[in-house]
């Protein structure tokens, strides 16, 4: 689901922007002129009703930073731990093996979220609509995009409803989100090059069933994908009574046609797979699917952009789907005035670079070994976190610690052995940090405090003195568009009294972590300018600096 918006339309057929999921226009009216921008894969996949399964249901680390950035904890809380794999012979319930594809990792103050979670796509978006509702956003179906045309001033689309009607409305700009087949990227004339593996073939989707002695808390493997594999995992979003599971079949021997054609043919796959007495009470969803490598050549122009799986389909093998659309983000800031439309032009020079080697990535994943075996599920890779993704080359970012070839080039998806850099440099990660204590004793952390309405400026300072000349440099037009957090070492003492004639929250760094996650010295004065994605724009020393980065974005 994909929403951005700054401003209650005028009408509700003139939205600010207009977001096409599956070439369907989804019209939000927004009565709140403080909405952050959302993106991620498309999920309408008919006319009249959301999909009901639970397709890719990884949530990588950083994805899951992100939502809690949006205020979407009841998501996270909802959400399962990852379950490992269990292999099993075909018709046999006693293990062969048992691996994580992922192995879990302790939790750091700096990393709160480390490890992957499970939660069906169904599931996900029925707490975004939810969330959306909250903000005075409504998703409409029905609406079938036959074209657009741009304007300097707006885009013009043209859409039929399920009834026939044609309908004809303008928006500042549009996200199209509806797949590689869609309109947007065709009318954008963006190429989409790659590979469809005809041979990785596979039926896939939900079910509704009970079955004596199967244990939830793994995902099971019967069989061989060299002839047979069925591969199994309750998933409870996808049934309110908890009987739910999604499935996986896959192998030469398995008839594609005859199972899609059939429901009850597909029963029988699963029953013959597993050694127990199995009740099924409904076929939630199925469909075949393939894997499809694919990217576009570009992410947009003027006011018509791609995000998702418009621009960017590959593998499940490396659970980066959703994980890797819902960052394609960047028209709120223009659209509240905080920016020129000139700095949509880096949405495709920061994006191209990391799709890139996030596809290659998961491909080499595919292709260590015949897919649906066990090496394509072997323990991955650190950098399938996303706790590495960075815009180190990005032109809008400014780095003031470390001149320009200080540091070794590191890639776009970070380190594959590291969970994060080494050094924090412009561009990567902005990690957490809680023990933020304020002069009334409140207790804060970073990431409660970092949101996609605003630019966060922490400002690394001995004293509130040294801090006063960087926060004096705030504009009118930008007061809405920064906040301000000084940050004092745990050495230093909060002083009630003193006043700096602004709104920025002073703390104190109790238990040092924020000084040793941004790298900060307790004697010297750093700036660390955190974007409203949640990525460091800026790493400076002072209000020039400051000025000087601010300058590229709002100018």
């Amino acid at each position: 689901m994909t929403i951005t918006s700054t401003s209650t339309p005028t009408t509700p057929s003139d939205p600010p922007v207009l977001i096409v999921n599956r070439r369907r226009a989804n019209r939000p009216h927004c009565s709140s002129s403080d909405c952050p921008e959302w993106n991620s894969a498309p999920h309408v996949d008919k006319e009249t009703s959301f999909h009901p399964g639970s397709r890719g249901p990884g949530i990588q680390p950083r994805t899951q930073e992100l939502l809690h950035q949006l205020g979407m904890s009841d998501m996270l809380n909802a959400s399962i731990e990852t379950m490992q794999i269990q292999r099993h012979s075909y018709d046999k319930m006693d293990a062969v093996k048992t691996w994580a594809v992922i192995p879990p990792l302790e939790s750091t103050p700096h990393i709160p979220y480390i490890n992957p979670r499970l939660l069906g796509q169904n599931g996900i978006e029925k707490f975004l609509r939810a969330a959306l509702a909250r903000l005075g956003y409504k998703v409409e179906l029905g609406y079938d995009i036959r074209s657009f045309e741009q304007t300097p001033e707006c885009v013009i689309v043209h859409a039929f409803r399920r009834d026939g009607s044609e309908e004809t409305f303008r928006a500042s700009y549009l996200t199209g989100a509806d797949g590689g087949r869609g309109v947007s990227r065709k009318q954008l004339g963006a190429t989409f090059l790659g590979e469809t593996r005809e041979e990785n073939r596979l039926v896939t989707g939900d079910v509704r069933m009970t079955a004596e002695g199967f244990d939830k808390r793994y995902w099971h493997r019967f069989g061989d994908s060299n002839k047979k594999l069925v591969m199994l995992r309750h998933c409870a979003e996808v049934a309110e009574e908890n009987d739910g599971y999604q499935f996986q079949i896959m192998g030469p021997e398995v008839d594609i046609h005859k199972l899609l054609s059939s429901k009850e043919s597909l029963f029988e796959e699963i029953a013959s797979a597993l050694p127990m007495k199995i009740h099924f009470t409904s076929l939630i969803c199925s469909s075949e699917w393939r894997p499809n490598i694919r990217m576009a050549n570009n992410f947009g122009s003027q006011r018509a952009f791609l995000a998702g799986d418009a621009a960017h389909v590959h593998s499940p093998a490396g659970g980066q789907g959703l994980n890797t659309g819902i960052s394609d983000a960047k028209i709120s800031l223009v659209m509240k005035g905080g920016a020129g439309p000139s700095l949509l032009a880096t949405y495709s020079a920061e994006r191209l670079p990391l799709v890139a080697e996030m596809l290659n990535l998961t491909t080499t994943i595919l292709d260590a070994d015949t897919f649906g075996s066990d090496a394509t599920w072997s323990p991955r890779p650190e950098s399938l976190r996303m706790l590495g993704v960075n815009y180190r080359q990005s032109d809008i970012v400014l780095d003031e610690i470390h001149p320009l070839g200080s540091l070794p080039p590191i890639p776009a998806y970070g380190d594959p052995k590291e969970i994060q850099a080494v050094v924090l440099a412009a561009g990567d990660r902005a990690p957490e940090a809680g023990g933020l204590i304020d002069d009334a004793g409140n207790t804060h952390r970073l990431f409660d405090l970092f949101h996609m309405t605003h630019h966060t400026v922490l400002v690394f300072a001995l004293s509130v003195e040294d801090a006063r000349d960087i926060l004096a440099a705030r504009t009118a037009r930008s007061a809405d568009l920064i906040r301000y957090i000084v940050i004092l070492p745990g050495s230093s003492q909060l002083d009630a009294g003193v006043t700096l004639n602004s709104d920025a929250l002073i703390v104190q760094d109790s238990e040092g972590i924020a000084y040793s996650g941004y790298q900060a010295e307790n004697d010297k004065t750093r700036v660390a300018i955190v974007r409203p994605d949640g990525w460091i724009g800026g790493l400076v020393r002072d209000k020039e600096g400051a000025h000087k980065y601010f300058t590229k974005i709002f100018e």
